[in-house]
């Protein structure tokens, strides 16, 4: 019997196949039961509001109406990768209100490390809970879970819960390593930074191996961005020497850190792809992505890259989103723009939520990826090249 010509373009075109060479082949998209995110501020959809203090507006103002522990107006990127999978946006580990984990869970709390830095919330926004703790969190999850969901009767916390069955086919992402950066900027110099970058990955590389030991077998490793980009940064930025800043007006030497960070990332990240047996590690080049935003900023709809949509910044002062503060002698507060859509920065620090969904558009589709593989595929292992 002949297949209609619908039914075999639909199998032909819903298929895409990785190689380790720039070949792809067709494979059909992934079924993963649940996402599991770890990171900071970048990702952290209301871990650290309910662990210690949550965001006040006008956070949340563009999509929820409402601070929803979030470092922006809106969604971030994980909420849109999330949207991209058809899974509902992840709850925070650490918020019991109101939570399900049905379908995944956040472990990602803002100001989080991947090392452990003898700093506090309280002194710099440092997160009580690096890569180490977040992965000690899934592990205490992982196990309890399981347990209730096998034991209780109560069938609507079942449904609050997921199936343990289904762990080796879920999406375990990672976006985390800026505040590392941030914590050797302001308290190392720069040869000590860059010496520091090896020990800093290694703890990384260490965290992901015991996911992997846990169950984890499809990894989305997102590098970290171009942190001498942010326009708090830029703010301090006063008669600098020729050098200083890259030809868009970013601190070069802070980006160069970044990128032998990303560089050091991805070469174990390659080197346990041999590993790992039975697992899949795509390593997302997430510095590219905002580069790219950021020094097209007017071409793609957005108004000066340096723009801050919520915040006052300058060479001697700091007023956060939210709050009030003095600038040059006048109170001020700290109110949300006129258009945030057109805004890359929401905070000087974090990104709006049309560029979160720009960035996100620019990294799911796998052009970005090593493998080059969209996440919706991301669960196969790539096939060797003859």
């Amino acid at each position: 019997m002949e297949l209609p010509v619908v039914l075999v373009l639909w199998f032909v075109f819903s298929l895409t196949v990785v190689t380790n060479g720039d070949e792809t082949i067709d494979l059909p998209p992934c079924d993963y039961s649940a996402i599991y995110n770890f990171g900071d501020s970048n990702s952290d959809t209301g871990g650290l509001a309910a662990a210690l203090y949550p965001e006040g507006p006008p956070s949340g103002e563009t999509y929820f109406k409402m601070p929803a522990g979030r470092a922006s107006d809106g969604r971030l990127i994980i909420d849109f990768i999330a949207d991209n999978l058809g899974k509902p946006y992840l709850s925070g580990y650490l918020d019991s209100i109101g939570s399900s984990y049905e379908q995944g869970a956040n472990f990602a709390t803002g100001g989080a490390t991947i090392q452990r830095v003898n700093e506090s919330w309280f002194q710099n926004g440092v997160s009580p809970f690096p890569l180490e703790i977040q992965v000690e969190h899934y592990t205490q999850f992982k196990d309890r879970s399981a347990y209730f969901y096998k034991e209780t009767k109560d069938e609507c916390l079942r449904k609050r819960l997921p199936n343990p069955d289904g762990l080796s086919k879920a999406l375990f992402t990672l976006d985390i390593g800026q505040n590392d950066i941030a914590f050797g900027i302001r308290s190392l110099s720069l040869e000590q930074q860059k010496t520091a970058i090896r020990n800093v990955v290694s703890q990384f590389i260490s965290q992901i191996r015991v996911l992997y030991e846990r169950g984890a077998r499809t990894f989305w490793v997102h590098n970290t961005g171009p942190i001498g980009c942010l326009p708090v940064t830029h703010s301090k930025v006063k008669d600098p020497s020729p050098g200083y800043l890259d030809e868009i007006g970013c601190v070069k030497d802070q980006n160069d850190v970044a990128l032998l960070f990303n560089q050091e990332l991805k070469e174990e990240i390659v080197k346990l792809r041999a590993e790992f047996t039975y697992a899949t590690l795509v390593y997302v080049d997430m510095y590219a992505a905002k580069y790219e935003l950021i020094s097209q900023a007017k071409n793609q709809g957005f108004e000066d890259r340096f723009e801050i949509c919520c915040g006052y910044h300058g060479i001697d002062y700091d007023v956060w989103c939210g709050n009030k503060g003095n600038v040059n002698g006048t109170e001020v507060y700290a109110g949300s723009c006129a258009n945030p859509s057109a805004v890359i920065s929401w905070d000087g620090v974090h990104y709006t939520e049309s560029a979160n969904r720009w960035i996100a558009n620019r990294i799911m589709n796998g052009s970005l990826s090593d493998p080059m593989v969209p996440i919706s595929r991301a669960c196969h292992k790539p096939m060797p090249v003859s």
